[in-house]
């Protein structure tokens, strides 16, 4: 291994963003429709390969998990493993939307190391490394915990969220169409709770260090276990709803307050 990953990754993360910059248009991009009806464009594709050579080059004998080029690990040990959403948000780039952006994450022992994140368009880089904190824009990143004088907050949530659940969430939701966003509004103290209701690893692997080593908690609603991420895994196949939440008191209510629909009664 050479170099410092974190400074690698936020340097992969800038450039990967600069590369999808090439790409967006604010009247929207052309898009397609994958097995799983999820959005994928030509821009996912190409910051994808971007970032797999770029840590393949710098970090050899390090293994990529990637949504779109590489989305299962094979059997063996790595010394590392890096876990990449090239383009988180895919349809609000393709329709113009400024929600979007890279998630870089460095597993070590199967478990998020670091974390990056990087939305060009609104000029936001969230980082974390673990057991050294969070940052947002290089300064500390720091949840916030209710406060009745401060009310206004919202739940951050997925368009499947109302879709398969009954919400018993009394704070205002708000979707905002990237997981990643979803948790770092959390991280950033802007919601107190966020639900994803279908994250695959790569939506939730950089914003699950990021919240936790910004003060925060996160947690799968069905009791799934994200990490360690395995060797031999399709990870395209696994799902983890998942939970962030500026305390573990509040993830423990949101559980109880997110209940899946009961479909034989629709």
């Amino acid at each position: 291994m050479t170099g410092n990953p974190l400074r690698f990754a936020v340097e992969l993360a800038r450039h990967a963003g600069d590369l999808l910059l090439s790409h967006y248009h604010g009247g929207g991009t052309q898009a397609s429709l994958k097995a799983d009806r999820s959005v994928v464009t030509e821009a996912d594709l190409a910051a994808d390969r971007l970032i797999t050579e770029s840590i393949h080059s710098e970090f050899s004998g390090e293994a990529v998990l990637s949504e779109e080029l590489q989305p299962s690990l094979g059997d063996g040990e790595f010394d590392a493993i890096w876990v990449i959403d090239p383009l988180d948000g895919t349809t609000n780039f393709s329709l113009g939307l400024p929600f979007w952006g890279v998630s870089i994450a460095r597993l070590v022992g199967g478990w998020p190391d670091i974390g990056v994140l990087y939305f060009p368009i609104l000029n936001e880089l969230y980082t974390a490394a673990r057991d050294r904190g969070a940052q947002f824009n290089q300064a500390s990143l720091r949840v916030k915990t209710p406060n009745p004088n401060f009310p206004t907050t919202f739940f951050s949530c997925c368009s499947r969220t109302f879709r398969n659940y009954e919400i018993g969430i009394r704070y205002k939701p708000r979707i905002l169409g990237s997981a990643a966003y979803s948790f770092c509004s959390v991280a950033r103290g802007m919601a107190l709770i966020a639900f994803e209701a279908t994250p695959k690893i790569w939506d939730i692997a950089a914003t699950w260090l990021l919240v936790s080593e910004a003060g925060g908690a996160v947690a799968t609603h069905n009791g799934s276990a994200p990490f360690p991420v395995q060797a031999g895994r399709d990870y395209s196949q696994a799902q983890f709803p998942a939970l962030a939440a500026a305390t573990p008191e509040l993830i423990q209510k949101a559980i109880s307050m997110i209940r899946p629909k009961d479909v034989s009664k629709e």
